[in-house]
């Protein structure tokens, strides 16, 4: 489940699709238990932490079944006696200071999984009363202290709880380092938690702190909101981005285009900044980094974008000679997720339903997008061999030419697995988001095929009696009767 990823100045990273989004699980981003320590040793105030505690309950992050869901933590669930006892003692503390006094009078008997019950149980004290009391701030330095020397031992959930207690300090983020909001950034792009309240104290960090701030860290800034498909509602966001970019192109590009690549997963790329990307000036500066190939690969993708979303665009475009496939190979959270994958078994419902002649498999296509499932369908809606019939649309796309003959249509089925989305799994990540709307802008009919609903299927019959549902509803027809 691992995939490098590069920072500027270092090796050139793999391309992924998307550029700069990665998925949950990769190596790029610093641990989260130096997360927590920065974090935790930032200065909080004892209101602001107890307007915090009144968040509602975190729910558990993970991918496939939960862990959570079995009353199992990881790192060990009470199995009774003194560990068990102080699990009850904490769902039962009447007040904070006798909650946080449990914790710290008994080390010996503090699990990992105590620190989630703790604070949801402090987040109850403080929301059950109309003005809650004031927590002592010798106090929370001493329940810091506590989860800074245990957070070696934590998974995921007990990390996140903990970020919102140190993270969303929400009245005034600017006072915080760059390092720590680069840091809350990181953790929410690799996670794919799509939480807006951290996303916005991390906008409104960018925009007071503009003149403070380079690229290379604006970079790492801007990365969750293209991944997680997230548009702040701050409105000087974007204007404050294409400043930045007007003062830093020059000096960092492949933080350039890194930025560029997250304001194109979010359908927002600033004309200029593309002029300057796109002219002979930069190009002829990047061919000879380290880096050229992956920042050849962004400049493909963002011509794709321009091309196909930006109609009034008449600046610079990537000469044909520097176009690259954008993602040559498949992408490797789906490569190393194939276990969890739906892709098999629709596979094997596609062929017992039309044959193997009738559908294509993991099909690249111009300027190299990858498609799951591909079918030419005539103008009647018949499904046609595909290895008779060119499966490619033109790109660029062409005026369909009015002609006398029957032109066939291109029909992409999409698998939406469940890490194709944010962790919530209503939104998707910015990037699957971008080659589902350049694919739909070229031509090719998109039929997605949800994780929801895929999962809601009980064997083979049953997923092929929903995969014809799901083809007779565009007007598909196969078979002796299809042609």
């Amino acid at each position: 489940m691992r995939r490098p990823r590069g920072e500027p100045g270092s090796r050139a990273p793999r391309p992924t699709e998307g550029a700069t989004c990665a998925g949950p699980g990769e190596s790029w981003s610093p641990a989260p238990n130096s997360m927590l320590r920065v974090l935790l040793s930032a200065q909080a105030s004892s209101t602001r932490l107890s307007g915090l505690l009144l968040l509602p309950p975190v729910q558990p992050c993970c991918l496939g079944p939960s862990k959570w869901g079995d009353h199992q933590p990881s790192g060990g669930g009470p199995r009774g006696g003194p560990v068990q006892g102080l699990q009850r003692l904490l769902e039962q503390a009447r007040s904070p200071g006798e909650l946080l006094r449990w914790l710290g009078q008994n080390p010996t008997k503090v699990r990992a999984y105590h620190y989630p019950v703790a604070l949801r149980r402090l987040s109850q004290l403080l929301g059950s009363l109309p003005r809650p009391p004031p927590v002592e701030q010798a106090t929370l330095q001493d329940l810091s202290q506590l989860i800074i020397r245990n957070c070696p031992s934590f998974d995921i959930h007990t990390i996140h709880v903990c970020l919102h207690l140190a993270a969303l300090l929400e009245a005034r983020p600017e006072e915080l380092t760059p390092h720590v909001m680069v840091l809350l950034a990181q953790h929410l792009a690799r996670h794919r938690l799509r939480e807006p309240q951290l996303l916005e104290a991390i906008a409104h960090f960018l925009v007071v702190q503009e003149a403070q701030l380079n690229s290379k860290v604006v970079q790492k800034l801007v990365l969750p909101f293209g991944r997680l498909n997230y548009v702040p509602l701050e409105q000087q966001f974007m204007p404050c981005l294409e400043r930045i970019l007007a003062r830093e192109a020059g000096v960092a590009p492949l933080a350039t285009v890194n930025i560029l690549m997250s304001l194109c997963q979010l359908r927002c790329l600033p004309f200029r900044a593309l002029h300057f990307v796109f002219s002979p000036g930069f190009i002829n500066h990047v061919s000879g980094t380290p880096h050229a190939l992956i920042v050849r690969r962004y400049l493909s993708l963002l011509d794709t974008a321009v091309e196909l979303e930006l109609p009034g665009y008449r600046g610079a475009r990537l000469p044909r000679r520097q176009q690259v496939p954008i993602f040559p190979q498949p992408l490797i959270t789906d490569r190393t997720r194939c276990k969890y994958s739906h892709k098999d078994i629709v596979a094997e419902g596609l062929r017992q339903l039309l044959g193997e002649e009738k559908y294509r498999q993991d099909l690249t296509v111009p300027p190299g997008y990858s498609t799951d499932f591909l079918l030419c369908v005539s103008s009647c809606g018949a499904v046609l061999p595909v290895r008779a019939q060119d499966p490619f649309l033109p790109y660029p796309p062409r005026p369909c030419p009015r002609a006398t003959r029957d032109p066939a249509q291109r029909v992409v089925l999409m698998l939406r697995e469940r890490w194709h989305f944010c962790r919530d799994g209503r939104v998707l990540l910015g990037s699957r988001a971008l080659r589902e709307r350049h694919l739909g802008l070229m031509g090719y009919q998109l039929l997605p095929l949800p994780f929801e609903e895929l999962e809601s299927q009980r064997g083979l019959p049953q997923l092929k009696s929903y995969l014809r549902q799901k083809l007779q509803a565009l007007g598909l027809r196969w078979g002796p009767e299809g042609g």
